[in-house]
């Protein structure tokens, strides 16, 4: 509506806007005025409001933009509100008005009733663009902690992220685990298996790594050293987060993890991390 407006306005600039002539004459000779003849009528009124369309338009593209204190919307209906009243002074001042000027007064009152109105109608209060959707990922591909991303540094694509030690219903890992719902049923060979005392391997940890582990890979919440896989207490590197590792062998209640660059060490301290 405010953008028909500025047209409409700027079309009845071209237009006459005093059709003065005598009885008696040919009229089609007379070559009357319009508002490009007249600077004052010319900036007071249509282009005074083509301006003040312009900043409702760009005011509703750009919230929270403002001059001289004032949002663009609000400074942009007081602009029409004045060439409105400055259209309806000039149209009773003169006798014969053309159709440039009643046009350009037409328009003006569109005009200020949009520019009035869209801050109070929800509909012409809306936002022209939606913002814009936050960047998925970051730089390099690798995956923000807790994204789920389809691509990244050994991310395995699909899988949900489970909580270290969760067991999951289907997942990466976990193949033929019980449905959400129903209790898991034991396995008697399994559960004879695990019974029966089975000989204490340890390694260059101090502890036997698990048989049946698959590898996985994994983010940490905070960062976390990782030390020696020869026990000794300085850390060979720093896990951080959002930055995925891959979990090679586990070792009693810790991880043998292996870094991007191909390090391996030992994660001490497991809680709280992120599966992939």
């Amino acid at each position: 509506m405010v953008i028909g407006a500025a047209v409409v306005l700027f079309i009845a600039s071209f237009l006459d806007y005093s059709s003065y002539c005598q009885s008696g004459i040919d009229c089609s000779r007379i070559d009357n005025p319009n508002a490009w003849d007249s600077l004052g009528l010319l900036m007071s009124v249509f282009l005074a409001g083509v301006i003040a369309a312009a900043l409702v338009v760009v005011s509703r593209a750009l919230p929270g933009r403002k001059v001289a204190w004032l949002d663009l919307g609000q400074f942009g209906a007081a602009l029409s509100i004045f060439a409105l009243w400055t259209a309806f002074w000039t149209i009773l001042d003169i006798s014969n008005a053309g159709a440039g000027l009643i046009l350009g007064l037409l328009a003006a009152i569109v005009l200020a009733a949009g520019a009035v109105a869209g801050p109070l109608v929800p509909f012409l209060k809306a936002p022209l663009l939606s913002p814009a959707s936050p960047a998925q990922g970051v730089q390099g591909g690798q995956a923000p902690y807790g994204a789920q991303s389809s691509q990244g540094y050994g991310y395995p694509g699909g899988a949900q992220q489970q909580p270290y030690g969760a067991q999951p219903s289907q997942g990466y890992g976990y193949p033929g685990g019980p449905q959400q719902g129903q209790p898991a049923q034991a396995d008697p060979a399994h559960a004879q298996q695990a019974q029966a005392p089975q000989p204490s391997q340890p390694s260059q940890g101090g502890a036997a790594p698990a048989g049946d582990f698959t590898p996985f890979w994994f983010a940490v919440p905070v960062a976390r050293p990782l030390y020696g896989e020869d026990g000794s207490p300085n850390p060979i590197a720093e896990l951080a987060p959002g930055t995925w590792y891959l979990a090679v062998e586990q070792r009693g209640q810790s991880l043998i993890a292996q870094t991007q660059d191909g390090r391996r060490g030992v994660l001490q301290d497991t809680t709280g991390i992120q599966r992939g």
